[in-house]
């Protein structure tokens, strides 16, 4: 299969049937894998916590059971970093706060225990911004994260860190929470597929506002074969989240290859609401001949989205006041003042304000819902802006149009969340200086797979997802 470094860009799917069919051994991944950690990690700084006894450790035990013709799991051993957003039992977990810099849970968020289950070993954590706010990757406890295609551009967030280690070859697959947009505008930034499914899909426990359906669980890959048989292991019901959805995740297992003909596609350059940039439209609509190659009717036209701003500063705002009011309260001085913003925009909204983004939300769901009767895929950019310099806390201004909080810039993507629709970021072109820009999918109410195949199709017909960081080779 190549040289070590070879191994770090192998697909997960491949990993793992190497490790099967007993062509490789779980230590010579893991082994390759920190190898590339140590050599390309102090670059970008992507994973900051690291276990590497503990991982060839792990490696070695899977390596002895499999001796024994023990069954490895889907995932065979494969490592993983966690964001570090996420719990996990043993492994200090920060949120990127200060406050939490040397907090340990005792306990792994239920996806952990999923991904552990499969086979998966978890090797440390990825750098996220505080409390994942932020499409920045940056905090007061480990610092910033670059863009491996250039290292003084962001690499996107709040789910950074995840996707600089993927683009980099330091972890086959990643995990990646999202509530704006966290893991589909870092894959836009570093060239890898990200995710968000819709609401359910991927249970999540602990959770303190089970019924919510703005934030969610997501994923990762360079490959959108490695991101389905993610998902396959991610998705499926349990008892401890209520709006769990039942259907089996096998279905991600399914062949992904699938006649377009005929498929109607939405193309939208701004959804009618927002400033982008020009190159980013401009390569988007480069790739648009690709989709009508594979056989699918590409038209513009997009749903009325109007109110959208609104209903998501609301929620968002309803959000942060409960999750981190008491923070505010115990350790402002320890608080990023965006954070602060928002917990404090948070506080100002009555009881009839939320109720009424509730239900203006339901009103733009059907909108969109009906929409979608006439198209099977809306598709649009990811991000309104490419990868900016990494000292840009966040995006002042597009074309001439003020950005008025660190929310602003971000509606591609926040618009999308509020319709509870899957949606993937999808490599699909670089600028001229050679940064990544994708497009974003987004399907049908919990048409996961159909986005999944439209990806598979588009990355098979464009190979853009194949371009490597120069920094990871």
């Amino acid at each position: 299969m190549g040289s070590a470094s070879e191994l770090c860009f192998t697909p997960a799917t491949e990993l793992a049937q190497s490790i099967r069919a007993r062509d490789l051994s779980v230590s010579e991944i893991m082994r390759a894998h920190l190898d590339q950690i140590d050599r390309v990690n102090p670059k970008v700084n992507a994973i900051v916590t690291l276990l590497p006894e503990e991982a060839m450790e792990q490696a070695k035990q899977v390596d002895e059971a499999l001796a024994k013709n023990e069954t490895p799991g889907p995932l065979c051993g494969l490592p993983i970093a966690i964001k570090d957003f996420v719990p996990t039992k043993g492994i200090r977990t920060t949120f990127g706060s200060p406050i939490f810099r040397d907090f340990v849970p005792d306990r792994d968020d239920l996806f952990v225990e999923r991904l552990k289950q499969a086979g998966a070993i978890v090797i440390g954590k990825t750098n996220t911004p505080e409390f994942a706010a932020g499409s920045n990757t940056f905090n007061q406890v480990f610092g910033v994260t670059r863009n491996p295609y250039d290292l003084s551009k962001t690499c996107g967030g709040s789910s950074g860190g995840a996707a600089t280690a993927l683009a980099c070859g330091m972890i086959p697959i990643a995990d990646g929470s999202d509530l704006g947009g966290s893991v589909r505008n870092p894959p836009n930034f570093c060239n890898v597929f990200g995710l968000r499914p819709s609401p359910g899909r991927i249970p999540l426990y602990p959770n303190r506002r089970p019924w919510g359906t703005l934030f969610l669980q997501g994923l990762m890959a360079r490959t959108v074969r490695d991101a389905a048989l993610l998902l396959s292991i991610m998705a499926g019901p349990d008892p401890r989240d209520p709006i769990a959805l039942s259907e089996s995740p096998d279905q991600f297992l399914e062949p992904l290859e699938r006649d377009f003909r005929g498929t109607r596609i939405a193309w939208s350059r701004d959804l009618g609401q927002f400033p982008v940039q020009p190159i980013v439209t401009e390569i988007i609509e480069k790739a648009l001949p690709t989709f009508r190659d594979l056989g699918c009717d590409v038209e513009q036209a997009h749903p009325d989205f109007s109110g959208a701003s609104e209903i998501f500063e609301v929620l968002r705002g309803e959000m942060f006041a409960d999750a981190h009011a008491e923070k505010l309260e115990e350790h402002r001085d320890l608080l990023r003042d965006t954070v602060i913003w928002n917990i404090e925009e948070g506080l100002k909204l009555n009881g009839l304000q939320i109720s009424r983004a509730q239900a203006k939300r339901a009103e733009l769901y059907h909108r969109v819902r009906e929409f979608l009767d006439d198209y099977d895929f809306l598709i649009l950019p990811v991000s309104q802006v490419v990868p900016f310099p990494v000292e840009v806390e966040w995006v002042r201004e597009i074309n001439g149009v003020k950005m008025n909080s660190y929310i602003d810039w971000l509606k591609s993507c926040s618009f999308i969340t509020l319709t509870e629709l899957p949606a993937m970021s999808v490599p699909c072109g670089f600028t001229p200086d050679g940064l990544p820009v994708a497009v974003q999918i987004v399907g049908r109410h919990r048409r996961e797979f159909d986005v999944l195949q439209l990806a598979y199709a588009f990355e098979q017909a464009t190979h853009v997802a194949d371009r490597r960081p120069e920094i990871s080779t």
